[in-house]
């Protein structure tokens, strides 16, 4: 029985293991189709996209071309027995610069590059001193010297990172620094031939850093400069189009519908890049400072002066904020109301809308406008007929609507108070574009202290006279730029 018990387990279990193999290879070979099939669908995806994005900015193809002709480069050192004999095993040195060197942007190439070699030379320098210095002083007192001066450098090297002015230009190189000081300071108390060892990789980064700006500058060369300037004039354009967009439109609707959310977003959008591209700014004026002339920017270009204009746009940004915050309140003003503020109200937002943009034509052409005077003249104009009207609010409000002689004192409050809170919308938004006016003032002045600065060329009457239209190439950058900041 036993024995029976046994195979009648046995045979169950056979059953259950094999089974119908027909069957199970049929899953089998289902199943690895699907995977295979959605793995295909995944990479055919993502092949769709990282074409999408090179296509929609060229730029970033060329930049990996420009990285692998850098590399390519650098790596004969290791290829050709003559020029690896000169440079010998640290060859590699030249191949991690690049890697680590090559950048974007012309300026953030130059800046990391500059940062590197000064670095590694201060760092160099520094270390072979203290090193000469500890072995003079004996084996006792040796590694003492060596440990002190690492702890005080490394230390006074990291706490320089945390200084706004040096972490803007100089934090690669303080990184760079800490990085060859301890490696040289180690090294040395135990490598014989230190200085051989040094003097080669010094020279292979050299080398690397020369190939990185080369390339960086031959090869269609993107500059930092250049695409602050199109971001800058670009935000005055979407600005301009933000401020006369939302108060049209909230003037053009009798009726008190609010806008749907997609249609508000979308008018948002030019506004909030105004708002949110700070940082962006600020980067890019630091690396252009470290370009050479190029273009129309001359060696020395007042970069600095770019974000002192985009700090004016944001101020004026945040109150078309507070604008639309207005405009989309639950508190709507009765269409008559509306009506006896929209014609003043329209010609202020053109008149700066209009005023804005040329503001964009002056920078993007570089030459002094003789229309923003003239704008300015019409702007304050509309302004002051807006004030007026605005201290004259109160002559808005009927009074034989608001009560009658046998109405209580409570119930003529009251009216008075439904009136008033009708008006508030208005009055509000009335004061908005006021303020809004002496913010583009200031935009101005800062436009005007720009092409000072910058000694824009004076303005010709035939080049007034042309279409102000953006060209296709600047459309293309301000275009590329923009995706760069929503992504």
């Amino acid at each position: 029985m036993a024995h029976n018990n046994k195979g009648v387990v046995k045979r169950v279990e056979w059953r259950i293991n094999v089974g119908d193999g027909s069957s199970n290879q049929r899953v089998g070979h289902s199943c690895m189709w699907t995977m295979i099939v959605g793995l295909a669908l995944k990479l055919y995806l993502f092949m769709k996209k990282a074409w999408d994005i090179g296509l929609n900015d060229p730029r970033k193809f060329i930049h990996c071309l420009k990285v692998g002709i850098a590399l390519t480069c650098v790596s004969l050192f290791y290829y050709l027995k003559p020029l690896y004999d000169g440079v010998g095993g640290n060859a590699m040195w030249a191949v991690m610069t690049v890697i680590v060197v090559f950048e974007n942007t012309a300026g953030a190439t130059i800046s990391k590059t500059i940062n590197r070699i000064g670095g590694t030379s201060l760092a160099g320098f520094l270390a072979f001193g203290v090193n000469w210095v500890a072995r003079r002083a004996g084996n006792e007192f040796e590694p003492l010297i060596a440990g002190v001066s690492l702890f005080l450098l490394a230390s006074a090297a990291t706490f320089s990172r945390f200084i706004p002015t040096i972490k803007a230009r100089f934090d690669y190189g303080a990184l760079i620094f800490i990085l060859t000081f301890s490696l040289i300071s180690i090294s040395g108390y135990r490598v014989d031939e230190l200085m051989n060892m040094a003097r080669q990789r010094i020279f292979t980064i050299i080398i690397g850093t020369c190939m990185c700006i080369i390339v960086s500058l031959t090869i269609c060369p993107i500059w930092a400069g250049q695409e602050l300037h199109v971001l800058v004039t670009g935000n005055l354009d979407k600005l301009a189009n933000s401020l006369q967009g939302c108060v049209t439109q909230y003037f053009s609707h009798s009726e008190a519908s609010a806008v749907s959310d997609e249609e508000c977003n979308k008018k948002l959008l030019g506004y909030k890049c105004v708002l949110s591209s700070k940082a962006t700014e600020d980067v890019m004026a630091n690396l252009a400072r470290w370009e050479p002339a190029h273009g129309c920017f001359n060696f020395r270009h007042p970069w600095k002066q770019y974000l002192k204009i985009a700090a004016t746009m944001r101020n004026c940004a945040s109150c078309i904020d507070a604008l639309i915050g207005c405009i989309n309140s639950e508190n709507k003003a009765p269409d008559q109301i509306k009506k006896n503020m929209r014609s003043i109200s329209l010609r202020v937002v053109t008149n700066c809308s209009s005023l804005i943009r040329e503001l964009a034509i002056t920078m993007r052409n570089m030459t002094k406008s003789s229309k923003v005077d003239i704008l300015i003249m019409e702007m304050n104009n509309a302004t002051q007929e807006l004030s007026d009207l605005l201290k004259s609010y109160p002559n808005l409000i009927d009074p034989s609507e608001s009560h009658n002689a046998q109405d209580t004192q409570k119930e003529v409050a009251a009216k008075i108070e439904i009136p008033v809170m009708e008006i508030i919308q208005v009055v509000t938004l009335a004061s908005l574009l006021i303020e809004i006016v002496a913010r583009v003032k200031c935009i101005v002045k800062a436009v005007e202290e720009l092409s000072d600065l910058a000694k824009f060329k004076a303005a010709k009457s035939k080049q007034h006279a042309v279409e102000n239209k953006i060209s296709p190439d600047q459309e293309k950058d301000e275009e590329a730029i923009n995706k760069n900041q929503i992504v």
